[in-house]
């Protein structure tokens, strides 16, 4: 029985893979400091699952804590979802994102190879491929030029990966490069659940739909796509979890760095978001249109040929199901964990 280290594991997709992880039969051990999660959500891994999740509430960062966990567990492998998140605050607080989320990989590789811990992967995300790759987007493109310190802390973290796993031969990497994830399990009992102002549209679709919003804005309705909103690859974030069981599976038993897409190879655009979303729940969404947000990209989208060779690895759920399962978590749990 292989135990994984969640780094960041109460997060939103922390979460969900812990209960996958559990469910494909791996042993899990969440280290969060709850700065943008809470421990509510790992109980509601451990009702989901039927068993109990060892956690441990340190800051990544804080290596001299961080080897608590080592010297506690013997850790097979560690998936690193440990990071700030928000494009928008890192713009306004880029110091802030580059200690956080670099310190955060560098304490955890002190702490593997101190401890002989060998297997990695890493929540990255398609913002690295920047502005200058075309859609789809495909593994073996160059990194791009990001738009924010959110986006290059991603590029940043992927090289150093790299770079300590061509030093150490017996050192293996599984970059993930997710798109968008939204949905909730279907249990309705873990979810997204943004601190503030949610930075993402579903779940600000799903707070205005629960009366917590007055109405969405969308940005822009002038870009060159089919109906002038921006299109994105939107991911159900249980098949996002799942791929993340297939990395495992695959890291256990191979070396060196691989990189996979985990995307639908879909897009869909913010209004066909909102339009399946009212369908789907019956609710309507008070919208209004806006200007364009700095930074955003007219289309962001997958080719995930490789997971689907590779690891074995496809997305299952529909756009609805994404919709559905969000409101159901939503209206369960109209203010997030807070009762």
């Amino acid at each position: 029985m292989s135990t994984i280290l969640l780094a960041g594991g109460a997060g939103y997709i922390g979460s969900h893979t812990a209960v996958e992880l559990i469910n494909s039969g791996y042993d899990v051990v969440v280290a969060d400091n709850y700065s943008n999660s809470c421990p509510e959500a790992v109980k509601r891994v451990e009702e989901i699952t039927g068993k109990s999740v060892k956690t441990y509430e340190v800051d990544i960062k804080d290596t001299e804590k961080l080897e608590t966990v080592f010297i506690e567990n013997k850790i097979d492998a560690v998936i690193h979802f440990a990071g700030l998140k928000a494009v928008g605050e890192s713009v306004e607080k880029p110091v802030l994102y580059y200690r956080n989320n670099i310190d955060t990989t560098l304490a955890l590789l002190e702490c593997m190879n101190k401890y002989s811990v060998k297997n990695m992967i890493f929540s990255s995300s398609a913002t690295v491929y920047g502005e200058e790759n075309p859609v789809p987007y495909t593994e073996q493109m160059k990194r791009g030029t990001c738009t924010n310190p959110y986006g290059w802390t991603k590029v940043m973290m992927e090289q150093i990966l790299e770079d300590a796993a061509k030093a150490d031969k017996e050192l293996s990497v599984v970059l993930l490069r997710y798109f968008n994830p939204i949905g909730a399990h279907e249990s309705g009992k873990i979810g997204e659940d943004p601190q503030g102002i949610p930075n993402n549209l579903m779940p600000y679709v799903a707070q205005v739909a629960v009366g917590r919003r007055e109405k969405l804005t969308i940005f822009g309705k002038d870009y060159d796509t089919p109906d002038g909103t921006c299109r994105r690859d939107y991911i159900h974030v249980v098949d996002l979890a799942k791929g993340h069981v297939k990395a495992i599976d695959y890291i256990l038993k191979n070396n060196g760095v691989e990189i996979f897409n985990l995307g639908t190879g879909t897009p869909y655009s913010v209004t066909e978001i909102v339009d399946t979303f009212e369908k789907a729940t019956g609710v309507k969404i008070n919208h209004v249109y806006g200007d364009r947000r700095a930074g955003d990209l007219p289309e962001s989208y997958a080719n995930a040929d490789k997971a689907l060779a590779v690891l074995g690895w496809k997305t299952e759920k529909t756009l609805e199901d994404m919709c559905k399962d969000t409101w159901n978590w939503q209206s369960n749990n109209p203010n997030g964990y807070k009762k």
